[in-house]
């Protein structure tokens, strides 16, 4: 017989889940705090996938997506085991705030130590209880504060794993992106745990397109590693593609934004994405695009000052008409598709 999964000092026995508490550093006001981890410990082995998500605090689609993904009833069929982390940064959730008490970016500061700041203890205790007991892992972002992001996967895509993995969650963009020091995707990869990084939306925002995509992508991605059995829909998932450069167009001017291009457009060199008015003379500057590609990141805030970043360009191979025409069609069909509810 299986054996049962321990963690945080709690057993639970094969076919069973669990609601685990980490007790977490309080406040200063000595309010208590705890990191809530949900854990399916399937019937049957497998993998052991991590599935987090506000691990900057403001960053919110990914609560809902792990909400939704622990909601699906597949799940009773689960092979190995899911340990689903829907809030890694409470401090940052308080506040809504991206960043710790300390001002520290909790992903930046992994591994971590159990006697450093209080974001270097925060890591450590992410990763020795959870990210250590782990084969997998996928963990859910959004773009930062007035920026919002296509929904997009990014990884070691160098990594054969990574890759397979990437390809099945069903985005249409994928970006091949180097480790960060201090990151939990690079602390992740130092213990050989291949990670994928989901980005889409903006934070403090619900975005239903990225939600979706990500509850399904989840599902995808367990799918391919024969923790869930295959889906009764057929579906053609089609081909992503893989940027392995993306550069960011900057405001040339300080003053109020216009943005002309979408999010997701195809765009090319010498294109105007948008314009920069300056209030007090009336001059407008033109925004234009410095290379050929797909919009997968936009700024949503009017005000700008000169050099902040306005569009994330994701440069291809080939022809990138293509890419934008898959990118149109997958937003058209999230946008439909009705809240992952599975058999």
């Amino acid at each position: 017989m299986r054996a049962a999964f321990e963690i945080a000092g709690r057993q639970i026995e094969p076919g069973r889940r669990a609601l685990v508490d980490l007790e977490m550093p309080r406040l200063s006001s000595h309010t208590a705090l705890s990191m809530p981890v949900h854990v399916i410990h399937g019937r049957r082995d497998g993998p052991t996938l991590f599935v987090c998500a506000a691990v900057h605090g403001d960053e919110l689609n990914g609560v809902e997506i792990i909400r939704r993904v622990l909601k699906t009833r597949t799940l009773q069929r689960l092979r190995g085991t899911l340990i689903a982390v829907p809030v890694v940064n409470a401090y940052g959730l308080i506040h809504e705030s991206r960043y710790l008490p300390d001002r520290r970016d909790l992903n930046r500061s992994f591994p971590g130590s159990d006697e450093g700041s209080l974001a270097a203890r925060l890591a450590n205790l992410f990763l020795e209880e959870i990210v250590r007991r782990c084969s997998h892992g996928i963990d859910l972002h959004t773009g930062a504060m007035h920026r919002t992001n296509l929904p997009q996967i990014r990884g070691n895509l160098d990594d054969p794993e990574s890759l397979r993995l990437a390809r099945a969650f069903g985005v249409p963009v994928l970006l091949n992106s180097s480790l960060r020091d201090g990151s939990l995707r690079a602390a992740a990869g130092e213990l050989g745990i291949p990670t994928l990084l989901y980005e889409a939306g903006e934070a403090l925002r619900f975005d239903e397109v990225s939600i979706r995509a990500g509850t399904q992508g989840v599902l995808n991605v367990m799918r391919a590693l024969d923790m869930l059995p295959p889906t009764r829909r057929k579906t053609t998932r089609p081909e992503p593609f893989i940027s392995r450069r993306s550069l960011w167009v900057r405001a040339p001017e300080s003053g109020m934004l216009g943005t002309v291009v979408r999010l997701g457009a195809q765009v090319t060199r010498g294109e105007t994405l948008g314009y920069v008015d300056d209030a007090y003379s009336g001059r407008r500057e033109s925004i234009v695009s410095t290379s050929d590609g797909v919009v997968i990141g936009r700024l949503e805030r009017p005000l700008v000052h000169e050099g902040d970043a306005v569009y994330h360009i994701a440069r291809f191979k080939g022809d990138v008409s293509e890419v934008a025409g898959k990118v149109e069609d997958f937003q058209a069909n999230h946008a439909e598709d009705e809240v992952v509810s599975e058999d």
